[in-house]
């Protein structure tokens, strides 16, 4: 039965442009911005190890600030080997690190030295031993760090120590630099005014794209993605269109790619617009797949717990306790051990920062002011089915693995 599906015709010619690890050649309506990137960064090619640069690049979901930091850094790579300059760029999602710079250095130390000892140091002394190799090697690191506000919540001294890096290092070669990417400027509030200052001295706002400049972004993917004719104008401007109101181009994009799975099980050779329409019911911008990947068990708990409670209470806010208490049924019925109360308290802090949750403390009106949860940009029914269904899968690949093994 499966050999069969793979056998059927498909409307795709390669799915790759359609990934969100696909980093294209041109970045349509990002153009003023790289070039403002290279301006930024040009120290770095004419004379190496003279100063370092520390970028803020900020935009809501969708916006361009991943594959923009990483266009330009697989370019200016490039550029500094014809060159014989040893640049080296390092992207490191944050919040798959749950905020832990230790966890951000130590992907960045395994890009060099995939033997090293990964217990007996501290972030600083992983810190320093970073800068100890590039010296070595005489290489120049730009980092990359996506979704920062992951590591602000975390820890709001991280950010310090890899600022200040170089103030130790008078004399030596600058060679750290830092792209740092924020959903909004409100967590800078994290901050000390000293980094506040250093990071907003060169800080690229990008707005969300408008509808047609959604179209100009999957009429480029398209070409690459589908067999010749098999989406017409009418399909890309109708995905456009959908997608305007949140401006998300990740999301217009896996629209599309949803679209050519339906037409491709009707075995049709054409998206039609009802396949754009069929897939916009079933893709939701603040959870998508992407998202679910990331989250440990105890994040989707804890976000099944919320979701239940807001539903069956018809409210829009929950306690932090109350969603404890939920939290504790639901880890019962999926036979997990919750957590303490610290941790949960952590989980909280971790997914708002992703924008998945809100929170907001109780008015002072009410006796012992504490933290409302809620839920801003989905419903609660549709994050209940969303996590139940990740729930799902989590648990037939535990029980594929328990049978392997």
């Amino acid at each position: 039965m499966i050999n069969q599906v793979l056998l059927r015709p498909t409307v795709f010619e390669d799915e790759t442009p359609l990934s969100l690890e696909h980093v294209p050649g041109t970045l349509p309506h990002r153009e003023k911005q790289l070039i403002f990137l290279a301006q930024l960064f040009r120290s770095l090619i004419e004379k190496p190890g003279s100063t370092s640069q520390r970028v803020l690049i900020t935009g809501p979901v969708g916006t361009g600030k991943t594959v923009m930091a990483q266009r330009f850094g697989l370019d200016l790579v490039k550029i500094a080997r014809g060159r014989k300059i040893g640049l080296r760029y390092i992207h490191v999602n944050c919040r798959e690190c749950k905020g832990s710079l230790f966890a951000v250095l130590r992907k960045v130390m395994n890009e060099f030295e995939e033997q090293f000892p990964k217990r007996g140091f501290s972030s600083e002394e992983l810190l320093q031993a970073i800068m100890r190799i590039l010296d070595e090697k005489n290489l120049f690191l730009i980092l990359a760090l996506d979704e920062l506000e992951a590591l602000l919540e975390a820890d709001n001294s991280a950010l310090y120590a890899l600022t200040r890096v170089q103030e130790d290092r008078v004399t030596s070669p600058v060679r750290l630099s830092l792209i740092c990417m924020l959903r909004e400027l409100k967590y800078l509030e994290l901050l000390d005014r000293s980094t506040v200052s250093t990071l907003q001295q060169n800080l690229i706002e990008l707005n969300p794209y408008v509808s047609n400049e959604l179209f100009t972004i999957l009429k480029d993917r398209v070409t690459l993605a589908f067999k010749e004719g098999a989406v017409q104008d009418e399909t890309i401007e109708l995905a456009a269109d959908i997608a305007s109101s949140s401006g998300d181009a990740r999301y217009v994009i896996e629209l599309l790619w949803r679209a050519g799975k339906y037409a491709d099980y009707d075995e049709s050779k054409d998206v039609k617009p009802e396949y754009v329409r069929k897939a916009a019911g079933t893709v939701y911008p603040t959870l998508r797949d992407e998202y679910l990947r990331t989250l440990s068990l105890n994040e989707k708990l804890f976000l099944l717990a919320l979701s239940r409670y807001l539903e069956d209470n018809d409210a829009a806010y929950a306690s932090m306790g109350e969603v404890e208490e939920a939290y504790k049924v639901v880890c019962e019925e999926y036979n997990s051990q919750p957590r303490a109360h610290t941790q949960f308290w952590k989980y909280m802090r971790l997914l708002s920062a992703t924008g998945l949750i809100s929170t907001k403390l109780s008015s002072k009106g009410a006796k012992g002011r504490t933290t409302l949860i809620g839920l801003s940009l989905i419903s609660a029914s549709t994050m209940k089915k969303c996590i139940e269904a990740a729930l799902e899968v989590f648990s037939t690949d535990v029980a594929r693995k328990r049978r392997i093994t």
